[in-house]
């Protein structure tokens, strides 16, 4: 009998304390967690690793995480990666659907509480199983 494996979550933030902080909740909540510190990491780790969920900061250093999420969705060995932003800023109509366009699953303001975290992570997870994600 296997035992189902939890989700890979990559964390994309360059800010040392939230990245500590998000990635002590994703595992109090069972997810298995990798860090990227920019955007050019977050390229390297989402092709090597090829993670269920990206969990991404659009304010990080070099390549942003719109560009990010454009280069993700263009390659066909990454664009099934779903991905959640992350943001400080506040997210009007037009930036949910710049976000939408460029492959962004759902968002959350930081800071949020690694409950919320989690549960944003599920819900995405729970509608691509349920083909409400392409």
């Amino acid at each position: 009998m296997s035992v189902p494996r939890s989700p890979l979550v990559l964390l994309v933030e360059d800010d040392a304390a939230i990245r500590e902080w998000v990635l002590d909740g994703l595992a109090l909540f069972g997810f298995r967690a990798v860090e990227a510190v920019d955007g050019a990491d977050a390229l390297i780790k989402a092709g090597a690793l090829k993670p269920d969920v990206l969990l991404l900061d659009l304010q990080i250093p070099g390549v942003n995480g719109w560009e990010v999420m454009r280069r993700l969705k263009r390659d066909p060995e990454t664009a099934h990666i779903r991905c959640i932003a992350m943001t400080g800023y506040s997210m009007d109509g037009a930036a949910r659907q710049e976000a939408r366009a460029c492959g962004c699953d759902a968002f959350l303001a930081k800071p949020c509480l690694p409950e919320t975290i989690a549960l944003e992570i599920r819900l995405v997870l729970q509608a691509e199983e349920a083909g409400e994600i392409e």
